[in-house]
């Protein structure tokens, strides 16, 4: 139930300890993507490149999303909420446009970026931070609907169905599974009827378990996730590799740089599997401290959604949980990828991992972490928004 009770005002403006905790996060990223991809870099030194290009294309890329969340902080809440069904129609447009042969880009058998001359657009990415927006400002405007199945639940289906489709059209079968979970957990907070919820679990399973066994690129990493070691140079190559430097990191790990993992050996190590190489570098102890850093972001976004609801600022408590349970799913999934927990997703570290697109779009999270908990110490001051 919401209520209206009053906190103590609060003494500063801004909940530094999100902003240095994202910022932290960043900053380890980029140190660690520099470590996991100076060999590749040199090794590529014909073509141009140097031992800091993804160092600098990194740098490039946390600047860029500090300037867009800087600007994303200064839009007011309500006018995400009046724009959030506009903002998921761009990104559906973007779905379709990256499918178009000549303009989206194929790398590996999939089709997932869009050419922009100094960067690739990853439109999957931004379509997380749209799902939030949107299934919440659904679920504010539906709030009398959640027990109904027919008027509550199925226009979203269909619209995640939509996008869903095109998802794995690219294919990317992962960034499908982070935005049907940011879909069901933010209907679910909003009201959803327990009993349709459970149902709908139990159909999405045997949806995922279809999706697995019609495809069979999916069906052989799901082959080669339950014993990597059984086809170590093929299907469990890239996850037999990641087990060793594991291994090979034991509790505080070989130092700074000292991963030989990362020598040709781990595939995508400053992309998808960069906890590998901080798990090899840094060991036991360095991986629990990224799970710490995780979890306490992930606290602190349903803490300000709660702080939200007490408002009975519906729209914003969602977004702020939304934010919570997509960068909870995705860092959930890519480490258990890392250690053989769940099969190959092709699902980057938030934060941490190599891409533009993934950092803008994890900016832009924290950005409206912010402006929600700010609009809330304003409303403590006794300002109304």
């Amino acid at each position: 139930m919401l209520y209206t009770a009053r906190a103590p005002k609060p003494s500063a403006e801004l909940d530094f300890g999100l902003l240095w905790l994202a910022l932290g996060l960043l900053a380890v990223g980029l140190v660690m993507v520099y470590s996991a991809s100076l060999a590749i870099a040199e090794a590529a030194r014909y073509t141009g490149y140097n031992g800091e290009f993804y160092l600098l294309r990194q740098g490039i890329f946390i600047a860029l999303g500090v300037g867009v969340g800087i600007a994303a902080f200064q839009v007011p809440m309500r006018v995400w909420q009046q724009a959030a069904p506009y903002l998921f129609l761009a990104g559906l447009l973007l779905l379709v446009v990256v499918l178009i042969p000549g303009i989206g880009r194929e790398v590996n058998g999939s089709r997932r970026w869009i050419p922009l001359g100094f960067a690739n657009l990853q439109p999957s990415e931004l379509m997380k931070f749209l799902a939030v927006l949107y299934a919440a400002d659904y679920t504010t405007r539906k709030a009398a609907f959640m027990h109904d199945f027919k008027k509550g639940f199925l226009p979203m289906a269909a619209v995640m169905i939509l996008a869903g489709a095109l998802l794995l059209r690219e294919p990317d079968f992962g960034a499908f599974v982070v935005i049907v979970s940011i879909a069901m957990g933010i209907l679910f907070l909003g009201g959803l009827n327990w009993k349709v919820f459970a149902g709908l679990i139990v159909v999405l399973m045997i949806g995922f378990a279809l999706l697995i066994f019609t495809s069979e690129y999916r069906m052989q990493r799901i082959l080669g996730f339950m014993d990597p070691f059984a086809d170590p140079y093929g299907k469990g190559y890239q996850l037999s590799h990641a087990l060793i430097a594991f291994g090979r990191g034991e509790w505080l790990g070989l130092g700074l740089g000292g991963s030989v993992e990362k020598l040709f050996y781990l595939p995508e190590a400053h992309t998808d599997f960069l906890l590998a190489v901080i798990a090899e570098e840094f060991g036991f102890i360095g991986v629990a401290m990224v799970i710490a850093l995780f979890a306490w972001l992930i606290v602190k976004a349903f803490l300000i959604g709660h702080r939200a609801a007490q408002l009975e600022r519906n729209f914003c408590a969602l977004v702020a949980q939304g934010i919570g349970i997509w960068l909870g799913v995705q860092a959930l999934i890519n480490m258990g990828v890392n250690v053989g927990l769940l099969p190959t997703k092709g699902l980057t570290l938030p934060f941490l991992s190599f891409g533009g697109s993934g950092i803008v779009a994890n900016c832009l999270a924290i950005a409206v972490l912010l402006r929600i908990d700010w609009e809330h110490r304003q409303m403590m001051r006794g300002k109304t928004f």
